[in-house]
């Protein structure tokens, strides 16, 4: 889904993002523009992004020695 119009922002974006080692708002900011120009996006990029690092914690050793 879209999470930032302005930007054409994926949720898969924000979650590759989380995996490439973004950890706040800020850093979703610089690498890919979110909340760069109207903001609306900001609530909604930030939940994504904690559910990404949430995901991230759960994966297990064998699913990130795959990657």
């Amino acid at each position: 889904m879209y999470v930032c119009v302005c930007k054409a922002v994926t949720d898969r974006q924000i979650r590759e993002a989380a995996e490439s080692g973004a950890r706040t708002l800020k850093d979703l900011r610089r690498d890919l523009g979110v909340t760069r120009d109207c903001g609306r996006c900001a609530t909604c990029a930030h939940e994504c992004l904690r559910e990404a690092h949430a995901t991230i914690g759960k994966a297990s050793p064998a699913m990130l020695q795959a990657a």
